[in-house]
C-alpha cells in the first residue's frame, strides 16, 4: 500500500513581539511552540504544513521575526503561509524572503504540489478591514488554476470561510464578497477534495459546492461556541488543536488533532486478551 500524503493545517496564530500579549491578556507564542511540538510528535511526518492566515496580530516586522523563530523547529518540512485579516502582505513577503511562492503581485495566491495533491491558496484579505472578499480577478485566477489541475486532487486553502457559521459576530466579518461565485466555480470541479479555512478559531464542517469546506481550531484561543444571533465577540481557552488532511490515493481523510501532551497511550488489551 502506498504511503498516504499528509498535509497539516495550522491557523490563526496571532503572534506578537516577544513578551507582548494579544488582546492584553494572552501570550500566544507558547501555544504555537506546543503546537509545533505536537506536529513533530506525529508518527507520520507531514509532507507539508499550511497556515491559513492571521500569522501575526498586527503584521509587524518584529511579529514575523518571532514567528520565524517559533516555526524553525519544523526544519526542512515545507511550510506555506497565507495572509489573514491581521497580516500585511508586503511585510509578510519581506520577512520570509525564501518563501518564493508568496510572489510579488497584488494578492498572495499560489498553486503548489504536496505529493500528488495540488494545494491552491486564495487570498481573501480586504486591506484595512476584518472581513474578506474574493473579487473577479482572484476568482478568475482560481478558475485558471483549477482548469490546469484537472485530474488531480485539489485542496483549496483560504483564510475567511465561504459559508455562514451561525456565529453572528464572526459572520459579520466573514467572506462578504465572492462566496456564491466561488461555490459555483468549485461545483464545476469535482476533483476539489476540500476547502480549508481559518478565521473562526473553531472546527466547523459544511457541504459546499459539492465538496466539504471546513475551518480549524487555533493553537491558543478559540472563539466561543455561541449560536445566538446577538452572541458577544468573545474568546475562550478551550483545548487547542489543528487539522491533519491525509490523501490515501482515493480520497482525502481529515482528522482533528489535539495540541498538547496527554496521558497515554494505554493498550485496550493485555497480550491479546481484554483486561478485566
Amino acid at each position: 500500500m502506498t504511503r498516504p500524503t499528509f498535509l497539516v493545517q495550522l491557523t490563526d496564530l496571532h503572534i506578537r513581539e516577544p513578551g507582548r500579549l494579544a488582546y492584553g491578556r494572552i501570550d500566544t507564542a507558547p501555544y504555537l511552540r506546543e503546537a509545533v511540538a505536537s506536529v513533530l510528535r506525529l508518527r507520520q511526518a507531514p509532507d507539508a504544513i499550511v497556515i491559513t492566515g492571521d500569522l501575526s496580530d498586527f503584521g509587524r516586522e518584529a511579529e514575523y521575526a518571532h514567528l520565524a523563530e517559533l516555526l524553525a523547529p519544523l526544519g526542512a518540512t515545507p511550510v506555506y503561509l497565507l495572509p489573514g485579516n491581521h497580516d500585511e502582505r508586503a511585510q509578510l513577503r519581506s520577512s520570509f524572503p525564501t518563501h518564493g511562492y508568496l510572489g510579488d503581485g497584488e494578492f498572495v495566491q499560489f498553486n503548489v504540489a504536496v505529493g500528488p495533491l495540488r494545494l491552491i491558496a486564495l487570498d481573501t484579505v480586504t486591506p484595512g478591514a476584518s472581513h474578506g472578499s474574493l473579487c473577479s480577478r482572484r476568482l478568475d485566477w482560481l478558475a485558471r488554476e483549477l482548469e490546469a489541475s484537472r485530474g488531480q486532487p485539489v485542496v483549496i486553502a483560504m483564510h475567511h470561510p465561504p459559508f455562514r457559521t451561525l456565529i453572528g459576530h464572526m459572520d459579520d466579518i466573514g467572506l462578504l464578497e465572492g462566496a456564491a461565485e466561488l461555490e459555483a466555480l468549485v461545483r464545476q470541479h469535482p476533483n476539489v477534495e476540500r476547502i480549508i479555512c481559518g478565521h473562526l478559531h473553531r472546527a466547523i464542517d459544511v457541504r459546499f459546492g459539492g465538496t466539504v469546506a471546513s475551518t480549524a481550531p487555533a493553537p491558543a484561543h478559540q472563539v466561543c461556541l455561541d449560536l445566538a444571533p446577538d452572541a458577544p465577540s468573545v474568546w475562550t481557552l478551550e483545548p487547542p488543536g489543528f487539522r491533519v488532511h491525509a490523501w490515501d490515493g482515493q480520497r482525502l481523510v481529515t482528522h482533528l488533532a489535539a495540541s498538547g501532551v496527554f496521558e497515554g497511550p494505554y493498550p485496550f488489551h493485555d497480550n491479546g486478551a481484554l483486561i478485566d
